[in-house]
């Protein structure tokens, strides 16, 4: 498993390796899937990002856009509007970390401004490229994301991963980001049509790490575990738990969820399982 220093914005760091990291999902939107506009104004937005701190997060992910399926686009403006007073209220915040969830080269730039540590880009720094130039000036944190979005993917899912992923990481070191600074997301469900497709890139998550980068896992609430369970995307949190789990053990560092709680106690548990069965601490 990877490890190592994740290098930030605003002179800050993550170790990761040790123990599984949650990061949680802050949708400041009206129509994100499973909880548009539930926290779509500073201040609900503020108390939820505070409980799932309280439950155990490390990151709070801040994203204006929705990015489901068929989800109306917006402009940039109004994309800023949204999560610029949050993460700056964030910043005020302790010593939480904050991501922002943005492809746009300017929003990045101006939310690592107001405060955010990480960019988190869901087309891999291959719709706005100079997003990557973005956070390699500012120093933030980059989570490149995998989709299969608007192109034709090759047959085997581990081989469209790399291909695509390399692509990215070219992008990346070409506009001067370190690889110190880079984590790697599969992107579960993005362009991913299929309970069997997510499944198996669940089963195969291990080969990603021969791409040497630490690795976020997304899964949360996602359809694929819909379709396994028969529950709805707000019931959803347990199954999701449970990929957590499988997917730490496989090599995953960080997990992107809607459900703090839980998965912050599914991943200790797991976390003491493999400190058993290395011996140490991870």
């Amino acid at each position: 498993m990877t490890a190592g220093r994740w290098q930030l914005a605003h002179g800050r760091h993550l170790e990761l390796g040790g123990k599984a990291v949650v990061v949680g999902i802050l949708n400041v939107t009206p129509d994100s899937f499973s909880d548009g506009g539930l926290f779509d104004a500073p201040e609900p937005a503020l108390v939820q990002a505070r409980r799932m701190i309280g439950e155990g997060a490390a990151v709070i992910d801040v994203g204006g856009e929705s990015t489901r399926p068929g989800a109306a686009a917006i402009s940039a403006s109004e994309e800023q509007a949204r999560i610029l007073p949050v993460i700056e209220a964030l910043a005020q915040v302790g010593d939480v970390l904050i991501s922002v969830d943005t492809y746009r080269a300017d929003t990045a730039r101006l939310a690592v401004k107001a405060g955010a540590h990480i960019v988190n880009d869901v087309w891999g720094l291959q719709r706005e490229p100079d997003i990557a130039r973005v956070a390699a000036e500012t120093g933030a944190g980059l989570v490149i994301m995998h989709t299969g979005r608007d192109r034709d993917k090759l047959p085997d899912v581990i081989a469209d991963q790399l291909a695509f992923l390399g692509k990215s990481l070219e992008i990346g070191r070409g506009q001067g980001v370190a690889d110190d600074h880079i984590v790697l997301d599969p992107g579960f469900g993005f362009a991913k049509e299929t309970a069997e497709e997510n499944l198996d890139l669940m089963a195969r998550f291990a080969e990603l790490g021969a791409l040497g980068f630490p690795l976020m896992a997304g899964t949360s609430r996602k359809r694929f575990i819909g379709t396994v369970t028969g529950r709805d995307a707000a019931d959803r949190a347990a199954g999701t738990a449970a990929t957590s789990v499988i997917l730490r053990l496989k090599g995953a560092h960080l997990f992107r969820v809607h459900d703090v709680a839980i998965n912050v106690d599914a991943l200790a548990v797991a976390d003491a399982m493999l400190a058993r069965e290395t011996g140490s601490e991870r």
